[in-house]
C-alpha cells in the first residue's frame, strides 16, 4: 500500500522516523502542526498515520474505533501484535500504550476500499486549524494559548450501514465544543459517501488544553505565522 514511505519494520516492529513522519502529515494530510515538524524538539508523529498502519494491516472493521493513550516521539519501535482480536494495544517493549483499538463487525482487506478511505479521512482530519477549529472557538470566545499550543487527538470512531461500497467521501456534517475552565472538548463529526448514499457516520475528538479568553489580533498572527510556514513549505517543493 502506499504507506510503505512512512515507515520502516524493525523485524517484528515498525519504526517511523520524523522525516517520515512529517512527510506524511504535510503530504498527505495537508497537517502542518509544528509538532510533527522532523525538528521539532516536542516531536510526535501524526495520530493519522497510526490510524492508517492499523487499517493497513488489520483491514476495515464495520465498526471501529481508536482512543490515543501517549504521543510517539522520536526512536519509539512500535509492536503491532501478531495475534488479532476485537481489541488490542499498539505500544512499546516498556509496555507503555499509544493506540487502543477496538473493532467489531465484518471485515475487509480490500485496498481499494481501504486506501480511498485513509486518504479521505486524513485529508479530513488533518487541516482542522484553523478553517475548523478557530471558529468554533471564536464562538465560544476561547482559544488556544498561542504560546504554547496544546491540541491532543483523543479518539476517533467510525461505523458502517455495511462494508459493500466503494469510492468512499467523507464530508464534515457536524461540529461542537465544550469549554471547563481551561480545558475544550472538540468534537468534529463526518459522514462517509459513496454514491449518492451516505453508508457511515463516525467522529473525531480532540482536547485542547490551557486554553484562555478570544483574542482575535492574538489568533490572526498565530494564523498567519501557521499558513506563511505552508507557504513556505510549498513553494520549496
Amino acid at each position: 500500500m502506499f504507506l510503505k514511505q512512512f515507515y520502516s519494520d524493525r523485524g517484528n516492529k515498525i519504526l517511523i522516523d520524523p522525516e517520515q513522519a512529517s512527510l506524511f502529515a504535510k503530504e498527505i494530510a495537508g497537517d502542518f502542526n509544528p509538532l510533527h515538524d522532523s525538528e521539532a524538539k516536542r516531536f510526535c508523529v501524526p495520530g493519522d498515520l497510526l490510524f492508517a498502519l492499523v487499517l493497513e494491516k488489520y483491514g476495515l472493521s464495520q465498526e471501529m474505533s481508536f482512543t490515543f493513550s501517549g504521543m510517539v516521539g522520536r526512536g519509539v519501535l512500535l509492536n503491532f501484535p501478531q495475534l488479532q482480536s476485537d481489541a488490542f494495544d499498539i505500544s512499546d517493549d516498556n509496555g507503555r500504550t499509544y493506540l487502543r483499538v477496538e473493532r467489531s463487525g465484518p471485515n475487509v482487506a480490500d485496498k481499494s476500499l481501504i486506501e480511498p478511505f485513509i486518504r479521505n479521512y486524513v485529508a479530513f482530519s488533518g487541516p482542522n486549524f484553523p478553517h475548523v477549529l478557530v471558529p468554533l472557538m471564536e464562538r465560544h470566545n476561547v482559544m488556544i494559548n498561542t504560546e504554547r499550543p496544546l491540541v491532543i487527538y483523543e479518539k476517533m470512531a467510525f461505523e458502517f450501514d455495511h462494508l459493500n461500497f466503494s469510492e468512499p467521501k467523507l464530508e464534515g456534517t457536524d461540529t461542537r465544543l465544550d469549554v471547563n475552565g481551561k480545558r475544550g472538548t472538540a468534537l468534529l463529526h463526518f459522514a462517509v459517501n459513496a454514491g449518492n448514499a451516505t453508508v457511515g457516520i463516525g467522529y473525531k475528538k480532540l482536547v485542547i488544553s490551557g486554553m484562555r479568553e478570544y483574542d482575535h489580533d492574538a489568533i490572526q498572527a498565530f494564523i498567519e505565522n501557521y499558513l506563511a510556514g505552508m507557504e513556505r513549505y510549498k513553494a520549496a517543493m
